[in-house]
């Protein structure tokens, strides 16, 4: 590039980033990735190095955050708070290495002091004899915001420290986060009262924490980790003791323990630079279970006299640095919106992407879930969106990038009929979602019915696999579930990658799942919002299937967790014609199960509890402990909440197991509940 060009590209860079910094640090409305932002900074840095006669005093590279909200009154540190550079990979990390190395002169081993990388906002708390005096943000660095009366409200931070070993200042420095089960909880709030979602935690947090009314900041269900100390007011070796004079980075971190301040419970003192790669790869690989959320992790020089010979640079230290993650969020296109019809006549609509990498795989593709969604998110076809894929979880759209909007951009319409059968389609009221009016006569409904009839929870039918539906649809030997027990062992032996001893497989396993419960049959039949819990409810509470089908709306929301609109759908169920015939045909065809056996009171020890089942369960599986509970009268929930009465944490419990702390239901380990089973002779 010409020297003309260079200078333009540093002017348009930091018109950018100095517009996403005020965007994440004033507004708290990121409209980018940190991907993104991490990208273009890198892009600057990279052209200053090479270019230095380019780098102005005001530069965006020299910076820490952002301005300083007028909102709140000001506060000045006395030690500037800086930010932290970053690496992306192992070769990097290696060069950072390398350069401690060389800035020290010596090859001798360096413990590092390792802990995640937080997702959330810096901030300074201020001691004074022991006391929370005051507190801020570190704002850009020199200049913060005075958020005191809002950090008092986070529970985990003590108002007074513990003991009387304590400088008369202390400034505790660490950052504020939103744990994820709050960040849940806060998004469904604000999509119940149709107000606007975070589009993260750390976006989350950061508003919370910039009301100016402290009430509301009470109401969030803040949390803070203390990462390090700032300015102390007096000689401290007398008052902090050994942990003090040993200059240890991690042992100082443990020192604030004993004064009462929170500090993750992952930060490690490892004891050479070739153990964090290790360490890196173990937080990434747990990222998904932790309850809140990090973007990388941080490692630090532990000897504090060699921080301070290593010193720092503009913006920050030269003996820390974040090695961050793969990114969850991109930047990248909707090229167009495609409608797809699940089993339930639901017409979802799906974005079609430019293919982009993102939390380790390509994706071309995201939900967009219904027409409120797209109304919230105000997108468009053409749009640049941030794409988001955090673990297993499906990617999605969580913003669009406005300012990048082309002329043509056009606006989603959703079709007037089924994209699959050309039926009607209709909006029942109260629900968000379209849906076909078709029924089995649509393809799309039909193979995804028969897909869900034959899956393990339903009638578990081995060996038939969702294109072994698929082609038996396709080639119209099967239209509805109870076709499944009439086909032969030539018609299934003729299909693509299906030979005789295959279709005598698939005709003894569908035999074999001909035997079933009642709760199973029911759940198979597919009606809208019944699930198994609701399917076991019907089950235990009717008995038969006769008293099912016959039960009016009143009746059925005296069932167990079955209320108004779970009652309509299973009456309107069973008042279609089609669906009475389809159970007709399947009790033809000789699907039974056994009769229910009504259990005295004194059998059902746990009717009327709640459990949730989290984490791994290392002595018996899942679905057997679930049965086991539900034998005794308990209800197995997916989700906790105030009427949880047991949280059951196997290994690597995660968010479900902090939501339950926060809410105080008691917790049992697996080896609890095997023992209460025992004790009702649910297990022998």
């Amino acid at each position: 590039m010409t020297e003309q060009a260079l200078s333009s590209r540093v002017a348009e860079l930091t018109r950018q980033i100095n517009e996403y910094n005020h965007q994440y640090y004033v507004l708290d409305q990121p409209s980018v990735p940190d991907a993104e932002y991490d990208r273009l900074m890198r892009e600057l840095i990279d052209i200053e190095n090479k270019h230095p006669e380019l780098k102005a005093l005001d530069s965006p590279s020299q910076k820490v955050g952002g301005e300083v909200l007028t909102a709140f009154t000001q506060v000045t540190h006395q030690l500037p708070m800086l930010s932290l550079d970053n690496v992306f990979s192992g070769e990097e990390w290696q060069a950072f290495v390398k350069r401690l190395h060389d800035r020290l002169g010596s090859n001798d081993t360096l413990a590092m002091c390792a802990e995640p990388k937080l997702d959330g906002l810096a901030v300074s708390l201020r001691y004074e004899n022991g006391v929370l005096v005051q507190a801020a943000t570190r704002g850009d660095g020199s200049t913060g915001e005075n958020i005191t009366e809002n950090i008092r409200t986070i529970k985990s931070i003590p108002l007074r420290l513990n003991g009387d070993k304590y400088p008369g200042i202390l400034e505790v420095r660490g950052e504020v986060f939103m744990p994820k089960a709050s960040f849940e909880t806060l998004n469904a709030q604000a999509i119940k009262k149709g107000e606007k979602t975070f589009v993260n935690p750390r976006n989350a947090a950061a508003g919370s924490l910039r009301q100016l009314d402290s009430k509301i900041t009470a109401k969030r269900n803040l949390a803070f980790y203390a990462y390090g100390i700032g300015y102390v007011g007096e000689t401290a070796e007398n008052i902090l003791g050994e942990a003090w004079l040993e200059g240890s980075h991690y042992q100082r971190l443990e020192q604030l323990k004993t004064l009462g301040l929170p500090m993750c419970p992952e930060v490690r003192l490892l004891a050479s630079e070739d153990e964090c790669e290790a360490f890196y790869q173990d937080i990434l690989n747990r990222r998904d279970e932790l309850s809140y959320e990090i973007d990388g992790t941080v490692l630090k020089v532990d000897d504090i006299a060699l921080q301070e010979q290593l010193g720092f640079v503009a913006r920050a230290p030269r003996w820390a640095t974040a090695y961050k993650f793969p990114a969850q969020e991109e930047l990248t296109v909707l090229e167009d919106v495609e409608f797809q019809v699940g089993r339930t006549g639901a017409v979802t609509p799906v974005a079609r992407l430019k293919p982009v990498f993102v939390g380790g795989v390509t994706v071309s593709n995201a939900t967009l879930h219904n027409q409120d969604e797209i109304e919230r998110l105000e997108i468009k076809v053409k749009d640049t969106v941030v794409i988001r894929r955090a673990g297993d979880v499906i990617p999605q759209i969580v913003s669009v990038v406005k300012d990048k909007r082309p002329e043509d951009a056009r606006e989603i319409v959703f079709p007037q009929a089924c994209p699959v059968c050309g039926s009607e389609v209709e909006k029942p009221e109260g629900e968000a979602v379209l849906r076909c009016t078709g029924g089995l006569v649509c393809g799309a409904q039909r193979k995804e019915a028969i897909k869900h009839f034959a899956s393990r929870k339903a009638l578990d039918v081995d060996g038939l696999g969702d294109k072994l539906v698929e082609q038996l649809v396709d080639e119209n030997l099967i239209a509805a579930p109870a076709d499944l027990f009439t086909l032969t062992e030539i018609q299934i032996s003729t299909l693509e990658r299906m030979g005789q001893k295959s279709a005598q497989n698939l005709l003894a396993s569908l035999e074999k799942a001909k035997s079933t419960t009642l709760a199973r049959f029911i759940y198979a039949l597919g009606i809208r919002e019944v699930g198994e819990t609701t399917a076991a409810n019907l089950a235990n509470h009717y008995l038969t299937l006769e008293a099912v089908m016959a039960a009016g709306e009143e009746s059925l929301q005296q069932v167990n967790d079955i209320g108004a609109v779970v009652a309509h759908n299973i009456l309107h169920f069973f008042q279609q014609e089609n669906n009475r015939q389809a159970v007709t045909a399947l009790l033809e065809v000789g699907i039974n199960w056994p009769e229910i056996e009504v259990k005295a009171a004194d059998e059902q020890p746990l009717n009327g509890q709640t459990f949730v089942l989290t984490g791994t369960l290392s002595q018996m599986g899942r679905n057997e402990a679930k049965a086991a509970l539900q034998s005794l009268g308990a209800k197995v929930s997916g989700s906790v909440s105030a009427k949880t009465h047991y949280l059951v944490a196997g290994e690597k419990a995660g968010s479900k197991l902090t939501k339950a702390q926060d809410l105080g239901v008691e917790v049992l380990t697996e080896e609890q509940m095997i023992a209460l089973l025992t004790e009702h002779k649910a297990i022998p």
